[in-house]
């Protein structure tokens, strides 16, 4: 015999065709959605240790014994962050050539790669050649991302849960967005994008962030100590201002917005406010976004050392320049930077 409810239901869809049949599908679709991404928001029991690293590469000739990290982790000393929010588990050589110039130039720090493709309970890694390679570099932490224990205690954890959040256009670009702000408040140290080439050590930039031109700062690098009012602020203004649909809004358009607050600003400068620095375009942004195709033209070792003497990272546009073909070896200024900063990597392409 049919249940009450299910009878009920069948009486309003009848009667009210258009709008019941409208409403049904909505829950159903609802419903499916829900238990499809379910095990994304189960808590977890802890995030557990690094993923072990079988190298595959000989180390001595990827990280010579004087490049090797002899003196030890600093407990004291922040950690530098990368962080992959889509399942992707095949790094391509600019994400290997981030991780290793930033590991070879912070020797003391920890360099925890949080990847959301890695499952939990699993203690080792895909065979790749990037995986092996950074196996070489002892400070190099490869760890899944829990985003739903790195967003709990937070305003983005409600966001987050939102069951059709997924379906938003920019949702991963966002997604990213979210957990940068998110480490630098609970953690702090520093965070970089996967598409930095990173010179100098970084770690005497703090509570910082740089300007990209046309007077907007750019989140692709942050340095902050834990805790800071900034980054709060930036989480709130992430919830209350929230809008998925526009690209940028909730990355760099967030951070213009609420350093402008913060320092009372209607137009973004080079200058220091209230303990937080916004830092020249040559800090960490020398090649702008519009010239990205210089990073692919020749340049002397001169015209090299001129156009960096001033920087620490170059942000190489990935979502710009992914598909333009680099020439391996050449003098090009990207071919260069490869060469000097992360030569492990740049070993492997000359073999590729």
């Amino acid at each position: 015999r049919m249940p009450s409810c299910l009878l009920k239901l069948t009486r309003v869809v009848l009667s009210h065709k258009p709008w019941a049949l409208f409403i049904l599908i909505f829950v159903f679709v609802s419903f499916t959605y829900i238990k499809l991404y379910s095990s994304v928001w189960e808590d977890p029991k802890g995030r557990g240790p690094p993923y072990s690293l079988s190298a595959e590469v000989s180390c001595a000739h990827s990280v010579p014994s004087s490049l090797n990290i002899a003196a030890g982790l600093s407990p004291s000393t922040p950690n530098v962050f990368f962080v992959e929010t889509s399942e992707q588990m095949t790094p391509s050589y600019l994400f290997s050539c981030s991780v290793e110039s930033a590991a070879r130039t912070h020797p003391a720090s920890r360099v925890v790669v949080l990847m959301k493709g890695l499952a939990k309970g699993n203690v080792s890694l895909p065979k790749h050649w990037a995986f092996s390679l950074l196996s070489c570099f002892p400070n190099v932490e490869i760890r899944p991302l829990d985003l739903t224990e790195l967003f709990s205690g937070t305003p983005l954890r409600m966001w987050y849960l939102w069951p059709l959040r997924h379906w938003e256009p920019h949702f991963l670009p966002v997604l990213s967005d979210a957990c940068r702000i998110v480490l630098m408040w609970k953690f702090g140290g520093i965070y970089l994008d996967t598409d930095f080439i990173v010179l100098k050590n970084l770690q005497n930039l703090t509570n910082a962030l740089g300007i990209q031109g046309d007077e907007v700062l750019n989140g692709a690098f942050l340095s902050f100590k834990p805790k800071h009012e900034f980054m709060k602020l930036c989480m709130q203004d992430f919830v209350q201002n929230y809008n998925g649909w526009v690209w940028g809004h909730q990355g760099p358009e967030l951070l213009t917005r609420v350093f402008k607050k913060w320092c009372s600003l209607r137009t973004i400068k080079s200058m220091s406010c209230k303990g937080v620095s916004a830092l020249a375009p040559e800090v960490v942004y020398p090649i702008p976004w519009q010239d990205w195709k210089k990073l692919f033209e020749a340049v002397s070792a001169l015209e090299l050392h001129n156009l960096l003497k001033n920087t620490y990272a170059v942000h190489v546009w990935n979502k710009l320049s992914h598909e333009t073909k680099l020439e391996i070896p050449s003098q090009a200024l990207l071919a260069q930077l490869y060469s000097q900063f992360c030569p492990a990597t740049y070993a492997k392409m000359k073999q590729d």
